[in-house]
């Protein structure tokens, strides 16, 4: 039975045959030539056959050393074809937007423009906290959102980079007592039920954000409900309902509905870019690329004044790797 061969005696054993020289084939691969013939004579003994005619003036293959070469041309360039189906550069960047029409949208389409070789593909988990999980299982690569709201175990996996300060706005059936307000301040929200993802384990991070920024407020959390995918079904939901709906303000317009900004003050949601701790793919590269220049071109990471930020969350809108 034939021993399992490394790869590198088949490149040494290749070059030699391409050169029928030793010293022009060590040039070639970059080593040394006792070694590039140590590989050979190892290659030779797991094989059990001369490869080689040797002569002070020269080199020539043999009879089982021509037999050799078009299997090693094959299995070296099978390799070599594996190697870059699993390179992070080749294969597809799976990238978490969590909902349709969101900045995360925005930025993804400006880092295909910068790196138009990669193939950054589109996800809609719609929660950072589902997302990091499906990151972590490596069903994903990247995702954005509020990275403070995540447990430290899941932050431990994980890099982020500050992309936004969102404000954030509820979206309210057309016929609500507040939807005619171009803006609607927290303060006429007291003694509503506000929906904000309870219930759902993969948006914890938006739930937690919203008890923060309701506590003191007579602002209540409204009950679990169903998550409604697409328009229609946010519609059908919406209306059967009738509950307000925590968003950000760039959260897509829904049939039967008005999103209004919050005001007095402006609560932000810190949205940070997030990947897989230790990934290196040029698709990274590029998103951080495009979320840092937006950020600043757009003055996303600027604070209004007297805005309302969780507590603690400033600490982690701070770029790491």
């Amino acid at each position: 039975m034939v021993p399992d061969i490394e790869p590198r005696l088949l490149r040494a054993f290749v070059a030699v045959a391409g050169e029928l020289h030793f010293t022009r084939a060590a040039a070639r691969l970059y080593v040394a030539q006792q070694a590039l013939s140590r590989d050979i004579r190892r290659l030779e003994r797991e094989l059990g056959a001369e490869l080689f005619t040797r002569t002070t003036r020269q080199v020539a293959l043999t009879a089982d050393g021509e037999r050799l070469l078009p299997y090693a041309h094959g299995v070296l360039a099978a390799y070599d074809e594996l190697g870059a189906a699993f390179a992070d550069g080749a294969r597809p960047l799976l990238v978490d937007l969590n909902t349709d029409g969101m900045i995360s949208g925005r930025v993804l389409a400006r880092a295909r423009e910068l790196a138009p070789e990669c193939e950054l593909m589109a996800r809609y988990e719609r929660g950072l906290t589902g997302a990091a999980a499906e990151i972590a299982a490596g069903r994903l690569d990247v995702s954005f959102g509020r990275f403070a709201g995540l447990a430290p175990a899941e932050r431990a996996r994980l890099s982020a980079q500050p992309v936004r300060y969102e404000p954030m706005a509820v979206l309210l059936p057309d016929d609500h007592p507040l939807a005619d307000r171009p803006v609607v301040e927290l303060a006429a929200l007291a003694g509503e039920s506000v929906y904000a993802g309870a219930g759902n384990p993969a948006t914890r991070e938006w739930t937690d954000l919203a008890e923060r920024l309701f506590a003191g407020r007579g602002i209540r959390i409204a009950p679990p409900a169903p998550v409604a995918i697409g328009a229609e079904e946010f519609r059908r939901v919406m209306a059967r309902t009738r509950t307000p709906v925590l968003a950000a303000v760039d959260f897509p317009v829904m049939p039967g509905c008005v999103l209004r900004p919050l005001v007095d003050p402006v609560p932000l949601s810190p949205v940070s870019l997030v990947w897989r701790k230790g990934l290196t793919h040029p698709g990274v590269t590029a998103l951080r690329r495009a979320a840092a220049e937006m950020s600043r071109c757009e003055g996303w990471l600027e604070r209004p004044a007297g805005a309302w930020l969780p507590e603690g969350d400033l600490t982690h809108m701070c770029p790491n790797q």
